[in-house]
């Protein structure tokens, strides 16, 4: 059946029911959907699967950052959020362009209250506000049951605040260096018995430790919650995440001279030109509607679109200069511009059901997305503007003539369709053992062209997963879980034929425990990922024209490795979150270099018993080194043919926070980030990289009603 015959289908038997409901006027199912976690343990986790799961109950390795942790160390933004994340690097290559991995992996799939596409382009472009978030799910390795389609390494799942059974009101104002200032206004009002609204707008404006880089960002956010009758609820939501910055990089600082040394160039180095720019506007809005049966199943319809507007001017600086002159390197100016929308529906049935003396779970579902996205890059071929000599770097102030964007239009149309089925069923083989498993169905095509080169491809998967939990205590588990992912491919074999897409799995086996009554969860878990068929160039066809060259599927990337995380309140009035990683790639040489394999992460917040109005803490994360292959010194110097290698050492970054609350009503806040003034190269993903924030400093006020 077309999913979205059967999309409608379940809808208007959700609104059909509501007939049969009897009305309500009190405000419960509102007051759960909006709830606020105190503290760094969140015990449930939905983006891992429909069924409403603690944690622990979870085959899979789970991390939340909570709206607790967020507000304690200024984590507005997704970069900062993910730097405290169990597992996760953040390899910042531009300052608006960003990619995560997980595992050795790109995460590709993000998702806002458990329904969404991978990342278009494969990374984040721009700020991502996080004021409108009640709490940031990472599912590590792959979440075939939920996506099916990216790599085997997390699924990062966005909550949403929603409307709270008390009227509410929170300003939250804060000025730090570097003239950043942000403005921050979060309200709940309860418009009747039925009906609730939360809202936040966010303005922030800041120049930066990078020369000449400067953004605004402005949040607009309200979630409307209406109660149709007792058992049936609706929602409408529309965010509006409007980012704009001057003096951005597009691409980043050379880091070799030509006779192979290392560059050291000052924090503060920015390729950009004065007249670069990067604005992006990101809006969505979703209806969602739930309806619970007098079996207490539950039906649950959400309609979700996205768009995003992207206008850019960028400045690219190549080449490789020179130790003495610091002369050798040359601009390269274009126009982008990106406008994408994706539209989602997603569908699903669940409940509770006997069979042989026991009470079961089981969820079935059907979603349908779109994506249209269209790309278009200019340049300047004519005036001399386009492709300038800078001069010496070290000089460099970003004063270059803005080129006229009129030349050689090039980019990309392309449409992507996804069809899904999926269920789960959770199975309690005894008491103590419980059995997860599914799959999901999906259907998945990509028609247009990127830049000349096809795109055109169709894939009907199936994606298993399956999982056990068993309960050695009453407080501890041990776990372990399979899943698959699925990655199309454009590329050619030998006979012509688009190349099967790459498979992803992904193995682990864990214990988990909550301890000190419920208040902390620990999790230990080894795990094992790969990818199958990926694409190589055929060596047969390598000195043919690019359109002329096939591939053939080979071993991808293959991860092993353990991980330990824990979260909540280890001492009375000690909030923490640790956790580290350590694993080893192969199949990769390059991947394996410039990724971390060891990384860990600690947040700790204590508020002084004697004085329980203050609080202070430490935020801290530490990378093992990493290192980049850039080539060979060339001909002319003493050592020529000798090896280029960019290296960064380990480093550890620190934050320090302390907090004062004046009264239930006031709080005052003070935030120290990176107190060492460690220098570092925020990532060796690309070529290039430019150097990771100094020491910084905040402080803020937050008063609430």
């Amino acid at each position: 059946m077309n999913l979205t015959k059967l999309s409608s289908i379940a809808i208007a038997i959700s609104l059909a029911s509501i007939h049969h409901a009897q009305a309500n006027n009190e405000l419960e199912v509102i007051e759960v959907k909006g709830s606020y976690l105190k503290g760094y343990n969140a015990h449930s986790a939905s983006g891992a699967s429909r069924l409403a799961l603690d944690i622990i109950d979870i085959p899979q390795s789970v991390s939340v950052i909570t709206d607790s942790q967020m507000h304690d160390y200024q984590l507005t933004d997704i970069d900062a959020v993910l730097d405290t994340a169990t597992g996760v690097n953040v390899e910042r290559i531009e300052t608006d362009r960003t990619y995560y991995t997980a595992r050795g992996f790109d995460i590709t799939n993000f998702q806002i209250d458990g329904v969404g596409l991978p990342l278009s382009s494969g990374n984040n472009h721009a700020d991502e506000d996080t004021a409108i978030y009640d709490r940031i799910e990472i599912i590590r390795g792959a979440n075939g049951l939920m996506t099916g389609v990216g790599n085997p390494s997390a699924t990062i799942n966005f909550i949403r605040k929603r409307p709270t059974a008390d009227n509410s009101l929170t300003i939250n104002g804060s000025v730090g260096s570097w003239s950043n200032r942000r403005l921050e206004l979060d309200g709940s009002m309860n418009l009747s018995e039925s009906t609730a609204i939360r809202g936040v707008v966010v303005n922030q404006d800041a120049d930066s430790y990078l020369d000449r880089y400067q953004t605004e960002k402005n949040v607009f956010y309200v979630f409307l919650a209406h109660q149709l009758s007792e058992n049936t609820q609706i929602s409408l939501s529309h965010s509006i995440n409007d980012s704009q910055a001057k003096g951005n990089n597009w691409g980043a600082n050379p880091l070799f001279y030509t006779d192979g040394t290392a560059t050291d160039y000052d924090v503060s180095t920015n390729t950009s030109a004065d007249w670069s720019n990067w604005d992006v506007k990101k809006e969505n809005t979703a209806v969602e509607i739930s309806h619970i049966f007098n079996n207490n199943w539950q039906l649950r319809g959400t309609y979700s679109h996205k768009t995003t507007d992207e206008d850019t001017e960028l400045f690219y600086v190549y080449g490789t200069p020179d130790k003495v002159t610091e002369l050798g390197l040359f601009g390269y100016a274009s126009e982008y511009d990106n406008d994408n929308k994706h539209d989602l529906v997603d569908v699903y049935l669940s409940g509770d059901f006997e069979l042989f003396g026991r009470s079961h779970e089981f969820v079935v579902g059907a979603n349908q997305s779109s994506m249209e996205g269209v790309e278009v890059s200019l340049y300047d071929y004519t005036t001399g503007n386009g492709f300038p000599a800078l001069p010496a770097f070290d000089q460099w102030d970003g004063n270059t003539a803005k080129p006229t964007f009129n030349d050689g239009l090039t980019g990309s149309d392309i449409t992507r369709d996804q069809n899904a089925l999926y269920f789960t069923a959770r199975f309690s083989v005894t008491d103590d053992l419980h059995v997860l498993t599914g799959g999901r169905q999906n259907d998945w095509q990509v028609k247009g062209s990127s830049y000349g080169v096809a795109q055109d491809v169709s894939v009907d998967e199936f994606i298993p997963y399956v999982g056990a939990v068993y309960n050695i205590t009453d407080n501890t588990v041990a776990y372990a879980g399979y899943t698959e992912t699925f990655v199309a491919q454009t590329e050619l074999d030998i006979n012509d034929k688009t190349l099967a897409p790459i498979t992803g799995e992904s193995q682990e086996l864990g214990i988990k425990s909550s301890l000190l009554g419920d208040r902390l969860l620990a999790t230990v878990t080894y795990f094992k990922t790969s990818q199958e068929n990926v694409a190589k160039l055929d060596a047969n066809t390598a000195n043919l024209p690019p359109e002329q060259q096939r591939y053939i599927g080979v071993q991808g990337i293959e991860t092993s490795g353990y991980e330990f995380d824990i979260a909540g309140e280890i001492l009375p009035g000690l909030q923490t979150s640790i956790g580290y990683t350590s694993f080893d790639i192969d199949g990769d040489d390059d991947v394996s270099d410039y990724t971390p394999k060891a990384l860990f992460k600690l947040a700790a917040t204590y508020t002084v018993p004697q004085i329980d109005n203050l609080s202070f803490g430490a935020n801290l994360r530490w990378q093992d080194d990493i290192s980049r292959v850039q080539g060979v010194v060339t001909e002319g110097f003493a050592n020529a043919g000798e090896e280029i290698i960019t290296r960064q050492d380990a480093y550890t970054v620190l934050d320090l926070m302390v907090r004062i609350e004046v009264s239930e009503q006031l709080s005052i806040s003070f935030n120290a980030n990176n107190v060492t003034d460690e220098k570092y190269i925020n990532s060796l993903y690309w070529a290039q990289g430019y150097y990771g924030a100094p020491a910084n400093y905040a402080a803020s006020v937050s008063w609430s009603l």
